[in-house]
């Protein structure tokens, strides 16, 4: 049985305390990438290093029904100012540890041991799909490219999260 796509409602959330709308290389990668695939961009947003800022932002797409899932990239790795998984890991529902597992496999394919580095994360959030990635763009493209583009489509066999969304919010 062949599945017709679903377009996916898909925010972005850059976090960093120097980037601007203009040289958000990372955000615009996601964004150029998740349109190309036919999905909807539901918000974008820049904010910086800054734990509550962080999870206000989260808080409120994760009770927007327009927002089925969220992409953040930065604030993964293990400077001071690098507060991502603190901010967002306590707003989880569920933990999909496979993620950042699976992302840190394919990154040491390309940057090897300095994948370590890589506090990546991703879960489930009030029916909501949220995906914690590294700032750089190399990162965003291949979590993307390598997990998210099939994940994040209906059609993706043997099973995929878009087919999972209706029912997040079971009780």
């Amino acid at each position: 049985m062949d599945r017709e796509f679903i377009a996916v409602k898909i925010a972005i959330l850059t976090i960093s305390d120097s980037r601007t709308e203009v040289d958000d290389v990372s955000g615009k990668t996601l964004e150029d990438r998740l349109l190309a695939a036919g999905h909807e961009l539901a918000a974008k947003q820049i904010v910086t290093d800054d734990i509550y800022q962080i999870r206000s932002v989260i808080s409120q797409w994760i009770c927007d029904e327009q927002v089925d899932v969220i992409i953040t990239t930065g604030g993964t790795g293990l400077t001071g100012r690098d507060g991502t998984p603190e901010a967002v890991s306590v707003l989880f529902d569920k933990e999909i540890t496979g993620f950042g597992e699976l992302f840190r496999q394919i990154s040491y394919n390309i940057i090897r041991t300095s994948t370590v580095q890589s506090r990546a994360i991703a879960g489930v959030a009030n029916g909501t799909f949220i995906f914690c990635l590294p700032g750089s763009s190399g990162a965003c493209k291949n979590a993307w490219d390598d997990i998210l583009q099939y994940q994040l489509d209906v059609r993706h066999r043997p099973c995929n999260f878009v087919e999972l969304i209706p029912r997040l919010r079971e009780k």
